[in-house]
């Protein structure tokens, strides 16, 4: 059973920094994508950023350049860098494991923009 758990976040002023973590666990952590997504209250969960096992990387239109995901196979993490925010990247942050069928979700963690 996967085990998704996240870390990091809170609030920060704009132009600041924030980095998420996000521990597997009951997986062979290397083979599946990994991703971060985001929901802002009244809107639709929308896709940051996501990593494949071979490290390929997508973004967000709204983050490219501003942030970074990475992982590291060996700690079973996955890794969001958060640079040059802004008051619209208010939202929660969800971690999430892909691997067809299997697709799972961390508990979310909030991340506030705000001066």
């Amino acid at each position: 059973q996967v085990h998704l758990v996240q870390s990091g976040g809170g609030l920060v002023q704009p132009g600041g920094s924030l980095r998420l973590s996000c521990a597997a666990s009951g997986i062979i952590f290397s083979g599946y994508a990994m991703g971060w997504y985001r929901q802002a209250p009244g809107k639709q969960r929308e896709l940051v950023a996501t990593i494949t096992s071979g490290n390929s990387t997508v973004y967000g239109d709204s983050v490219k350049g501003r942030f970074t995901i990475s992982r590291d196979n060996a700690k079973s993490m996955v890794y969001l860098q958060m640079n040059s925010l802004k008051p619209e990247d208010t939202a929660v942050y969800f971690c999430n494991a892909r691997r067809f069928p299997y697709d799972s979700w961390g508990q979310g963690t909030q991340v506030t923009v705000s001066s």
